[in-house]
């Protein structure tokens, strides 16, 4: 969010300074799978897909245009998802056909066609062609990369912020590990840690972490053509061969840390749903920690009674899908730009409890 935010801004021609507590892009950014979906969008309500919509038709816009400035490819690979839970196929399909997406149902021909290597104890399923993932690490790097090129973008990286700075009642910068940055807004695109730094200003976001813990495997290129998704964990092929499956969704405060447990339980979704997995050995785990929010709407606009301040968090399991609409969308707002979608789902107005502050 932080980045993207960014890049739209300075596309606008405004300065921007991005103040990151460590390495650029290195938390929820860097640790999710790069679905450009949710796992299950028919569960969410109209406000998440509109930014899903928005972001998916410009994904391959902003990897190519990404790939062509940095020389980095953040692989936008249109692999098509096979859904393999078979109790909500008529949710799911009426879903589809109310939104004109192209899921179609599936027999388990077509399945074994499509992933060789699936398990054969599944007979049926949903696909939908053409829906991408992102490789996420690339994504940042490439992202990073070509903000530095602007000279409108300044980076402070690897120096944590300690408190928003306040005079006559409005927020006019931050004060952070290497000295204080005065500016004419600040927004705040804290992830997982964005409810804290709201509690400090006497606001009460219902923003927290939601720690997913993920493994990585390497197979040949192509083993895995496609990604499939069973009872909330997937397998997600990239291009070279690793094969990213998750996740866990643990809520356990701000830990990071990886545990056999969460390993036991990965490898043996990972192996029920391609058993030549079985053979392999996952190559990495990590985990990130998600922006927990009600019902997944972000909270994107404006702070209530706070001037100055802006917010774009509260993204949860879909930060990197709904991130090219969520940044255009509050660039849009700052700018005073007509919104590319209508911002008033996402306000704080009503969502968020003021406080006496």
């Amino acid at each position: 969010m932080g980045c993207l935010t960014a890049l739209n801004l300075v596309q606008a021609g405004l300065s921007v300074t991005l103040v990151e507590r460590q390495n650029t892009g290195k938390e929820a950014s860097w640790a999710g799978g790069g679905i450009v979906s949710p796992l299950y969008p028919w569960r969410y309500n109209d406000a998440v897909s509109a930014l899903v919509d928005w972001s998916q038709r410009y994904y391959p816009q902003l990897g190519a245009e990404l790939c062509e400035r940095t020389g980095i490819d953040p692989e936008v690979t249109p692999c098509g998802l096979l859904w393999l839970d078979d109790t909500e196929q008529e949710q799911a399909l009426s879903w589809a056909a109310a939104h004109h997406k192209p899921l179609q149902k599936v027999d388990a021909a077509f399945l074994h066609d499509q992933v060789p290597a699936l398990a054969c104890r599944f007979t049926g399923g949903l696909w939908q062609s053409g829906l991408a993932n992102v490789r996420n690490p690339r994504l940042m790097t490439a992202l990073k990369a070509l903000l530095l090129q602007n000279p409108l973008f300044t980076l402070e990286e690897n120096s944590i912020a300690s408190e928003l700075t306040m005079t006559h009642g409005r927020v006019t910068g931050v004060r952070h590990a290497r000295g204080e940055l005065m500016a004419g807004a600040v927004i705040l695109t804290a992830g997982a840690w964005s409810g804290e730094w709201m509690e400090r200003l006497g606001l009460d976001l219902p923003v927290v972490p939601v720690k997913g813990q993920m493994l990585l495997y390497k197979a040949e290129p192509g083993w895995l053509p496609s990604m499939v998704l069973y009872n909330g964990r997937y397998a997600i092929p990239r291009r070279d061969g690793h094969i990213v499956i998750g996740s866990t969704l643990e809520h356990c405060g701000f830990d990071t840390s990886t545990t056999d447990e969460a390993l036991g339980l990965l490898r043996q979704s990972a192996e029920g749903l391609l058993p030549g997995l079985a053979q392999m050995q996952p190559v990495a785990q990590w985990a990130g920690l998600r922006p927990g929010s009600p019902e997944g709407v972000p909270y994107i606009g404006r702070v209530p009674e706070r001037p100055g301040l802006w917010i774009n968090a509260g993204h949860y399991r879909n930060g990197l899908v709904l991130a090219p609409a969520s940044c255009r969308l509050i660039a849009d707002l700052m700018t005073d730009n007509q919104p590319a979608i209508d911002p008033a789902p996402y306000q704080l107005e009503g969502r968020v409890d003021s406080g006496a502050g």
